[in-house]
């Protein structure tokens, strides 16, 4: 009796604790709205013919994104005002192409709205502009059921999609909403750096705007890579994250033949204009050998990073203990797409491949921090 009085006090409070979140939500939502309408209703009738003669411009705080619309009829620019302002969105109804045209580079926008007929400049005309001007910013096209066809045809001079007149208000809440998530998660891709598996050789031609690792190599979180070589023995060298963000290397400061090195000691060196990081070993072993041509020409290590740029060769003493720690394939790209996002936004390394980058900041991020740094 007394666990099913428990059971029921539970599910009361979880009723009770769901129905209070969901009156708070609804609340909150209530006067979110309230407050655009008296945003919408105050906005409509401000005076901005100095930036465009038939602009009605609402802004709302903090806004989903930005939307410009042009059409020749009021009383759609009206219903687009009314329904997108109400759903977080600010919004901009001009009714001639060319004053679209001309706000649209002055001001950041998200979206333009266009209609397909109008008077003085057809939408057609309106998609090529606007495409040459801001590429960035996503056209839609207004369209009556008639104009289909000349709609799919904009698709081809830059326009995103197209929406068909009469809509309700749900279906083009609806329709701003995908063409909003379709954009986020555009833009959100075209942050993310481009990371390929190469073999070995092709490093030395990959863009300098992409990233590369090597196939059938293992990375370690110092950035060193580990080809294990068919007698057993591991070849090791730094990989194109350190490559490409210390940009040149004046000297290689290779490690000691027969010395014996713990998994995350420092291995090798190296040396810039600006100061030295040192590169810790991705595995435990003895040094066997090293490329002693980087003495001479340290410039291999960049150009040729997992081919004739390799450090040194090493037998490993715990391999199959060690060599999980690693990382291999598809979880070193996505590894890699990470460290490069925060190497770009940090605040001490500078701008990557350039004298200017904070070498001991870089080493202490992201090479480790129980390397030792001169600078």
């Amino acid at each position: 009796m007394t666990a099913l009085l428990i059971i029921i006090m539970f599910v009361a409070f979880v009723g009770i604790d769901f129905l209070v979140r969901t009156s708070l939500r609804r609340m909150h939502e209530k006067r979110e709205r309230q407050a655009r309408e008296a945003v919408l209703n105050t906005s409509i009738r401000l005076d901005f013919t100095h930036e465009a003669k038939s602009l009605k411009r609402v802004e709302v705080p903090n806004p989903k994104a930005r939307i410009i619309a042009v059409d020749d009829e009021a009383v759609v620019l009206d219903s687009f005002r009314r329904i997108l302002v109400l759903e977080g969105y600010s919004v901009d109804t001009v009714e001639h192409g060319p004053e679209a045209l001309g706000l649209i580079q002055r001001n950041d926008y998200d979206f333009l709205f266009t209609d397909l007929k109008m008077p003085d400049m057809d939408g057609v005309d309106v998609v090529k502009a606007a495409k040459h001007l801001r590429p960035d910013v996503d056209v839609v096209v207004i369209t009556g059921y008639g104009s289909i066809e000349t709609a799919v045809q904009t698709l081809q001079q830059g326009a995103c999609e197209y929406v068909q007149k009469p809509f309700t208000a749900d279906e083009l809440a609806e329709f701003a909403k995908k063409l909003l998530i379709k954009r986020t998660a555009r833009i959100e891709a075209q942050r993310r750096p481009n990371v390929r598996v190469v073999a070995p050789e092709m490093a030395e031609v990959v863009s300098a705007s992409e990233f590369c690792v090597p196939g059938g190599a293992f990375l370690s979180a110092g950035h060193a890579w580990v080809r294990i070589e068919p007698e057993g023995q591991i070849r090791v060298g730094i990989d194109d994250f350190v490559r490409k963000a210390l940009g040149a290397v004046k000297t290689v400061v290779l490690p000691e033949r027969g010395k014996v090195v713990k998994q995350g000691d420092p291995l090798f060196t190296l040396k810039g204009a600006t100061g030295e990081v040192h590169v810790a070993a991705p595995l435990s072993g003895r040094i066997e050998h090293d490329n002693a041509g980087l003495l001479t020409d340290p410039g291999e290590l960049m150009h040729s990073p997992y081919d004739r740029g390799w450090v040194c060769l090493m037998t490993p003493s715990d391999l199959a203990g060690e060599l999980p720690a690693l990382k291999i394939g598809q979880p070193v790209i996505d590894w890699y797409q990470d460290e490069i996002t925060r190497l770009r936004t940090s605040d001490k390394p500078q701008a990557a491949g350039t004298d200017a980058l904070d070498w001991a900041a870089f080493e202490q991020q992201f090479l480790g921090a129980e390397a030792r740094v001169h600078a």
